[in-house]
């Protein structure tokens, strides 16, 4: 039964009961526990206030007064309330960019979309002042080498299935085709295949698989302005 909640929130803010009771919804962390209460800052920041919320950092008042505002504790994570007041974690604050014409674009959201593809293994998508998102996807090459066999694509060395026309156009069409729940200026225009994947020993990722973002937009930045030429 998914939740959520932090380490100074003690910890749970939210959380899906067992179905029988109506208050579980599959791809929510569920309704505000008793006293709760949830609320969003002009940005989509959630804003958590209720007893369980901690009085501040240990002997650090600089950084309480950065994350506790007139009652209300900021989480640094964006989200929504549906229509029935389930929550929804769509991006970490510091993750959103805004591309060049002032749209904010949240890239886990899209990055989690587009791994409903079987040839899509991992993902980033960059784009910060730019005119349109793009992404770096590392593809699925077993999966990618099987298609290839069917399709009578003759290319086996995962360099040569990576730089093929044809299995570009194939993973960019499932692109197209998760991209269409986005509004205009989300959708992914442009994609790079990677023959490298990403890892915690190349410096990609966090011990906890998180995607360590500003040193694959250093590793990859001639590639991302090629994506933009």
């Amino acid at each position: 039964m998914e939740g959520y909640g932090l380490t100074e929130t003690s910890p749970v803010c939210t959380v899906n009961a067992d179905n029988s009771s109506g208050l579980l919804k599959i791809g929510t962390v569920g309704k505000a526990i008793t006293d709760v209460e949830i609320a969003f800052a002009a940005d989509g920041e959630i804003k958590i206030k209720g007893p369980n919320v901690m009085l501040g950092y240990y002997k650090d008042p600089e950084k309480t007064d950065e994350v506790l505002k007139e009652g209300w504790f900021y989480t640094g994570d964006i989200g929504e309330l549906d229509s029935e007041g389930f929550l929804k974690i769509t991006d970490r604050k510091k993750e959103l960019f805004k591309t060049s014409g002032g749209k904010y674009v949240a890239p886990q959201l899209l990055e989690n979309a587009m791994k409903a593809s079987r040839f899509i293994d991992q993902i980033m998508v960059v784009g910060e002042n730019r005119k349109f998102p793009a992404a770096l996807i590392v593809p699925n090459v077993e999966v990618l080498r099987e298609w290839c066999r069917r399709h009578k694509v003759e290319v086996t060395l995962k360099e040569d299935i990576i730089a093929n026309k044809q299995v570009q156009d194939r993973v960019w069409r499932d692109v197209e085709k998760l991209n269409t729940e986005f509004a205009q200026w989300e959708k992914i225009k442009k994609i790079s295949l990677l023959e490298k994947e990403f890892s915690i020993e190349g410096g990609d990722l966090t011990p906890t698989m998180k995607l360590k973002r500003k040193p694959i937009l250093l590793k990859y930045s001639s590639l991302i302005e090629e994506l933009y030429a």
